[in-house]
């Protein structure tokens, strides 16, 4: 893909919920970019989206009431789409009619995790992306966390290239539930924890185990193997407080998606040698705030990475009381005692170093290192597990079954 570079990338926004906000904190971080415009169904969620770009001095953004209208402003070149699960596709298909009908000058396209909430969904995606000519990338922030990239480039220019390669990846992401009802119904976000952390901790296990000088490709899927459990949420005391919260479109006394997942995933490296994936992901997770845990282990050497064992830490007694809020961690838990300070969350979690890989490929005309297809991969892996732990078994590869597989809790959430 060939293209003039262009001096600034300007980019439209879809949706204005949590994640659109730490894009945009992580855009501070990024040269040549500018924020140009918004859009979702509510005017004042967009008008707070507009404000903060103003804040951050990445603007002038609009807000637009329709898809359409920012597709067609002629000063939008790329679209981040941020909104909820079930929106995806129609929004896909919104912005290759515009442009294969020639009314929308944008060229390049890129969605948040995970693509799709199925195979054929994913497929779809991608299918469209590519029949309208756009450059496109798969916002998978933890392949660009701060750790994964300086530990990645360590591990394989100085322990792989003397032992041999890794062998063995294991990811854990884990908090105590996500902030917006539809991520808690099966239908509308595709699954459970499995589809909304899994996607994370299976690629980004993949990615370190890749060869740096190899496409994620060059890893071929054998096998799978999955399990799920609801461990908390599906408690009375807690299901009520879902109700509660959220009102009766989340009911998870009789329509609930899972809150613990587990994964083994087997690779096949390009010599024939098995890799091993060991993930786990979890809403039944009670401590400081979000977790994330990484390991990679080779012949003579690992690396591990754990995002609450910071530098930075702050102790407050019980004589010190507030408002219940997020300042010093993801879906922080508590506001007093000993507690983590992430310094830099949009950094750690890989934000900002995606946002500035997007849009320097963007804007040169580049393939980024995650793209579509690599969307495709993950959705393909999560069906997998899913049906494992549906069937009881190890699910091996090619799995012609997944094609058009929907996971239990999705049935039972558009009953």
């Amino acid at each position: 893909m060939t293209m003039t570079p262009r001096d600034t990338l300007t980019i439209g926004l879809v949706g204005s919920g949590f994640i659109t906000e730490f894009h945009l904190k992580s855009m501070l971080g990024v040269r040549n970019v500018k924020v140009g415009g918004v859009y979702s169904r509510s005017e004042e969620n967009r008008q707070r989206i507009v404000d903060l770009a103003a804040e951050l001095g990445l603007g002038p953004c609009a807000s637009f009431s329709s898809l359409d209208a920012m597709l067609e402003d002629g000063g939008i070149d790329a679209i981040w789409i941020l909104s909820p699960n079930h929106t995806r596709l129609d929004i896909m298909r919104q912005i290759h009619a515009a442009i294969t009908e020639k009314r929308s000058k944008v060229f390049a396209v890129a969605c948040e995790k995970p693509l799709a909430r199925t195979i054929g969904e994913a497929n779809e995606m991608l299918r469209l992306a590519e029949d309208a000519k756009l450059n496109h990338g798969y916002l998978e922030n933890q392949v660009f966390c701060t750790p994964v990239l300086r530990g990645k480039e360590i591990i394989w220019r100085r322990a792989a290239a003397n032992a041999g390669r890794p062998y063995l990846a294991r990811a854990a992401e884990e908090h105590s539930g996500p902030h917006a009802a539809w991520f808690w119904q099966g239908d509308k976000q595709g699954g459970g924890v499995l589809n909304d952390m899994m996607c994370h901790s299976v690629e980004v296990a993949r990615h370190l185990l890749t060869d740096p000088a190899k496409p994620r490709s060059s890893l071929k899927i054998k096998a799978v193997n999955g399990t799920v459990a609801n461990l908390k949420w599906t408690q009375p005391k807690y299901a009520q407080q879902l109700s509660e919260r959220y009102g009766p479109d989340v009911d998870y006394r009789n329509r609930p998606s899972e809150d613990f997942a587990r994964a083994t995933i087997t690779l096949e490296d390009e010599e024939g040698h098995d890799l091993m994936i060991e993930a786990t992901t979890s809403w039944a997770y009670v401590g400081a705030g979000l977790r994330i845990q990484l390991e990679l282990l080779g012949p003579e050497y690992s690396m591990e990475f754990n995002s609450l064992a910071t530098g930075l830490k702050i102790f407050m007694s019980r004589e010190i009381s507030g408002a219940e809020g997020e300042d010093l961690v993801e879906k922080q838990n508590a506001e007093q005692g000993l507690m983590p300070v992430l310094e830099d969350e949009a950094g750690i979690y890989g934000y900002t170093d995606e946002n500035r890989h997007m849009v320097e490929c963007f804007r040169k005309g580049e393939t980024p290192s995650e793209t579509f297809v690599d969307g495709v991969a993950v959705v393909q892996m999560l069906m997998g597990l899913y049906y494992s732990a549906e069937e009881g078994r190890t699910v091996t590869f090619p799995a012609e079954e997944l094609e058009n597989y929907v996971p239990m809790v999705a049935r039972v959430g558009a009953d």
